[in-house]
């Protein structure tokens, strides 16, 4: 069995983060973080983009990056505006579901992280067919997936390439990997219309389940833009045992 490393051949110069709630939000920071590190040794830095058309509410407070002085101001706005001061950053902010046309112009030089938990923001992610890093989470259970290739015919193709070598520049997207992200879920009886910070005030979800999936996000992205390879196409998080296990790029994962 064969192992890969992933060499994304184009430098990222827009960063879109769509979904600023549990997950998103501290995801948020930590691309702030990287962004401001990353500015201070006088590297380039990509611009990075907020995308949320959601309002802050009292349940996220305390369970997101919010405060009570938040509520009722637009997610991706807060944020931005919040990091922009502390860091000195230039974040921009839009607050309308995304849709491909956001990252039109660039489309082969962004990176697009989404933090949603819904299939129709999937769906129009998915349609902008680009390099996309897609979280998601359970009760105390996650995952973070990385993929640029939206049709069977280009991984195998990548593979093909990669033939006599260990660098792989094409891997399956989200979509192509886990259709069923794109589905909508099956009905559950009184939770079925609860977002992320319903549950976990309703015990549902663990409180620090964002955090790891964040974290797992956070490793992508820094060697995204660092130019480092990368040995995993995937990750699975447990805040139960505060494991990030990855999932190795190997021909028998990529076929």
């Amino acid at each position: 069995m064969k192992r890969y490393q992933f060499d994304y051949s184009r430098d990222i110069h827009h960063i879109a983060v769509v979904g600023l709630g549990g997950t998103g939000s501290q995801l948020a920071r930590s691309i702030a973080r990287l962004l401001f590190d990353m500015r201070e040794r006088r590297l380039q830095t990509p611009e990075l983009m907020f995308i949320d058309p959601d309002v802050v509410e009292y349940k996220n407070v305390g369970r997101q990056m919010f405060t009570v002085a938040d509520i009722g101001g637009n997610k991706a706005e807060i944020l931005a505006t919040r990091f922009n001061k502390a860091l000195g950053l230039d974040i921009l902010s839009l607050v309308r579901p995304f849709s491909p046309n956001a990252v039109a112009s660039h489309l082969h030089t962004t990176l697009l992280v989404g933090c949603v938990d819904n299939p129709i923001a999937r769906r129009q992610m998915a349609a902008a067919k680009i390099l996309w890093l897609d979280t998601g989470n359970h009760y105390d259970t996650g995952q973070v997936i990385l993929g640029n290739a939206y049709d069977v015919e280009t991984v195998q193709i990548a593979m093909k390439k990669a033939n006599g070598t260990s660098i792989i520049t094409a891997l399956p997207s989200p979509a192509l990997v886990f259709p069923s992200l794109l589905e909508p879920d099956e009905p559950k009886p009184a939770l079925s219309d609860l977002s992320c910070a319903d549950l976990v005030q309703r015990g549902e979800q663990h409180l620090y389940i964002n955090e790891f999936v964040a974290l797992a996000a956070s490793q992508y992205i820094y060697r995204l833009l660092h130019r480092q390879s990368i040995s995993s196409h995937m990750s699975y998080v447990s805040a139960d045992t505060g494991m990030i296990k990855p999932v190795l790029i190997t021909s028998e994962i990529v076929a």
